[in-house]
């Protein structure tokens, strides 16, 4: 059977190096939530939390921001009284009811606002663009400063985590809000995070990356505000391997006892492409493509890969299998069991 290996020791490297470049860090729960845990026990990030659901997985519930997405009175009250106060508001409805409910309340909560950026992807229409038109983050934050129900107040917007052109952070936001906007907030939340190491992925762009948040966070410390990273796949990607077998080989097909449909559902999405421990370049080893266990055509781990001397019962490690492994319930797989070290 396949398994998932999670290193402890990795989540807390990742998390380290991630704690460098920010002063504060809001780790993205959904992303994997047995790091939700291990983070939780060893540090003391905030978590990045869009369902009730998620909720079981963290116990400090002080430490959650909780991104809204329809709620009404009845559902502010009761996050409230779990012990959350730090809240993310994605559009005016959603934050008029919140407003409402705390007329009544008697404490302060402290929120973020989600600013639309424009996208730099193809127009799929695959895409949900959230977020807040800048004209009205910039009316509502000033309304806002005033508000005496609000502590902390601000801005979160969020990239597409492995789209390497939407890291100029400084010129598109000093573009879209104005400086009265900027001199009110507290915090500016960087929904995202950063980028993991894929198959697919260009290697060479993720320290210019690092560059340019340094440059966004020195621009915003000249207003005072706090620049919050909200890591998912940076942190959990790299934290785990997926562990599959071999169980058939020809025509330099290898056909493993894993699916992506209950381990890999990113290569569908995103897409991207686990890499392979031992891979070989181009012209060092043999070409092979890497396919699921089901009946599916697109059920793909990698389309050419160059391994040696690969055999009918031997192991194939997947790296970076943290980010978004969860599972299907097609040909009705099995959940994979996760051993963590």
């Amino acid at each position: 059977m396949p398994k998932f290996i999670l290193n402890k020791n990795v989540i807390l490297e990742k998390y380290n190096e991630i704690e460098e470049l920010c002063d504060l860090v809001s780790y993205s729960s959904k992303t994997n939530s047995l790091v939700t845990e291990i983070l939780e026990e060893k540090n003391n990030c905030m978590f990045s939390v869009h369902l009730v659901n998620e909720l079981k997985n963290i116990k400090d519930l002080s430490r959650v921001i909780f991104l809204s997405q329809g709620w009404n009175e009845e559902e502010i009250k009761d996050l409230i009284s779990k012990g959350i106060d730090h809240f993310a508001v994605d559009n005016e409805r959603d934050l008029d009811i919140l407003l409402k409910y705390l007329e009544s309340f008697d404490g302060k909560v402290n929120l973020l606002l989600r600013l639309r950026l424009k996208e730099h992807s193809l127009r799929t229409e695959k895409f949900f663009v959230f977020g807040m038109k800048s004209k009205v983050i910039n009316s509502r934050v000033k309304e806002l400063k005033e508000n005496s129900k609000i502590d902390k107040l601000g801005v979160h917007f969020h990239r597409k985590t492995q789209n390497m052109s939407e890291w100029n952070l400084k010129e598109e936001i000093s573009l879209v809000l104005d400086k009265e906007c900027l001199k009110s907030l507290d915090y500016m939340n960087i929904g995202g995070g950063l980028p993991s190491v894929y198959a697919n992925t260009n290697v060479k762009v993720v320290e210019g990356i690092k560059r340019k948040l340094k440059d966004f966070r020195e621009w915003l410390s000249s207003y005072e505000i706090k620049m919050i990273i909200e890591p998912g796949r940076f942190i959990a990607a790299p934290a785990v391997k997926l562990v599959s077998k071999v169980l058939r080989i020809y025509d330099n097909n290898i056909i493993v006892d894993a699916s992506v449909y209950n381990s890999d559902m990113d290569a569908l999405i995103v897409p991207v492409k686990l890499l392979v421990e031992g891979e070989l370049k181009k012209g060092e080893g043999e070409a092979y493509v890497i396919k699921g266990v089901t009946p599916c055509s697109m059920d793909l781990f990698r389309y050419r890969v160059y391994l040696k001397d690969v055999k009918e019962g031997d192991e194939i490690v997947f790296l970076n299998a943290g980010a978004y492994n969860f599972s299907t319930e097609f040909c009705d797989l099995e959940k994979i069991e996760v051993e963590t070290v």
